[in-house]
């Protein structure tokens, strides 16, 4: 069998056929040739018989190692004259436009900064750890689902931190799919205004039940004019056992303070009651069950603060009905009201004015769970890449592992 033949079947490049096999110190090269005549523009697709000038473009391009090969793909390009993005060089099918690498080694690429970190991928392909990023760029610009914001009827939208100092992206969440569907730097009310104005008028007047945590700012631009004022605003009840705990947890620290100025090895002792009272009763050790009985004994506003919280963490651990859970929560709010904790009646009157949210998410059973389970997914993602250089870094790599993409190793599209 001829070399030419051999690798024609080896790489299966769609659209080539192999002219030229060579050897060199370290890799292999080989130069293909375009089975087709028409010219064909790598942006949009137009094609045409009518070449710009005489002059072929020599390209090449990076492709899976052959053992400890480097494999090199070349060819001889022409030049064309799009009406709508003017003079490029004619696009090949088994590689994105001004990229240096083939279709199947970009996959290879994105499969794996999916899975692990870049200094891996660096050592493993050899290519430099920037190269990693622009690939997974130009992975997800291309490979995105752009029919993403179509079809949207309950999303959630919330921040996750990617960087120190108080960096956040915003992310909105397809309910249906389980899927990131946009996302931008910032968590503010210009961020969330972005998306809506990405998503347009038409789009928007379709969202019938949007979940939120209980910050000002996105729920500020849900019901703006011509965003989705006409959805049901849903109040993920994690947020509001997260706030009772906060709420214990300043009690618990003024409490500290009074006992810190009274007697400071006493002090020394409560200070290890924190997570006693933090955690459910049911994940406790004896340990800290004989504190919270000491606690118990004592009695006064600590423990006020704690029957508080594991009243409001009960009424949401059971599958109640949205009625009884009204009952229940506006109990809550008057015993919090009364309760005399500064606390606990900020507490009362945040939950008096998202109720109507947190029931309705009661009665739908949407809420910002997947949210905040992707948002432990992209944390993972932050702390695996050891950090981003920059917001879009970080936001592709959020979109190739939780977004609406498909990545199909090489060997996968030939089966």
């Amino acid at each position: 069998m001829r070399a030419t033949t051999a690798f024609n079947q080896l790489l299966q490049l769609p659209g080539v056929n192999v002219h030229k096999v060579a050897f060199e110190n370290t890799k292999v090269v080989v130069t293909v040739t375009l089975r087709r005549c028409r010219l064909v523009c790598p942006l949009c697709g137009y094609s045409t018989r009518a070449r710009y000038d005489c002059r072929d473009i020599d390209s090449r391009w990076r492709h899976l190692d052959l053992g400890v090969w480097r494999l090199e793909i070349r060819a001889r390009l022409r030049r064309l004259r799009c009406p709508e993005h003017g003079v490029h060089v004619e696009g090949v099918p088994f590689a994105r436009h001004r990229s240096g690498f083939t279709r199947d080694f970009e996959c290879l690429v994105a499969w794996l900064a999916a899975k692990t970190d870049k200094s891996a991928i660096e050592r493993m392909l050899r290519i430099a750890w920037r190269t990693v990023g622009t690939i997974i760029e130009r992975v997800v610009q291309d490979e995105l689902d752009p029919d993403r914001l179509n079809e949207l009827f309950e999303i959630g939208i919330d921040e996750v931190s990617w960087r120190k100092q108080h960096n956040y992206l915003t992310l909105v969440y397809n309910h249906r799919t389980s899927k990131v569907v946009w996302g931008a730097e910032g968590k503010d009310t210009k961020t969330c205004d972005a998306f809506f104005a990405e998503l347009g008028k038409e789009r928007s007047a379709q969202l019938t039940a949007i979940s939120l945590d209980m910050g000002k700012a996105f729920l500020k631009s849900v019901k703006k004019e011509n965003h989705a004022p006409q959805a049901t605003v849903c109040i993920d009840p994690f947020h509001v056992v997260a706030l009772a705990t906060k709420a214990l947890d300043k009690v618990r620290r003024e409490v500290w303070n009074d006992m810190r100025a009274i007697d400071k090895k006493a002090a020394k002792k409560f200070k290890d009651a924190r997570w006693a009272l933090m955690k459910n009763p049911d994940k406790i050790n004896d340990k800290q069950a004989a504190t919270l009985r000491r606690i118990k004994r004592r009695g006064g506003d600590l423990w006020r603060g704690y029957r508080l919280k594991e009243s409001c963490r009960a009424i949401f651990a059971g599958d109640l009905e949205a009625d009884e859970v009204a009952v229940l929560l506006d109990r809550l709010i008057s015993q919090a009201q009364r309760s005399r904790l500064a606390p606990f009646v900020k507490l009362s009157k945040t939950l008096r004015e998202n109720r109507d949210g947190i029931l309705a998410a009661i009665r739908l059973g949407i809420n910002n769970g997947r949210a905040e389970g992707l948002n432990n997914v992209v944390r993972l993602i932050a702390r695996r890449a050891y950090g981003f250089h920059s917001a879009a870094s970080a936001i592709a790599l959020v979109m190739l592992c939780c977004g609406p993409i498909t990545l199909e190793l090489p060997y996968e599209r030939l089966f």
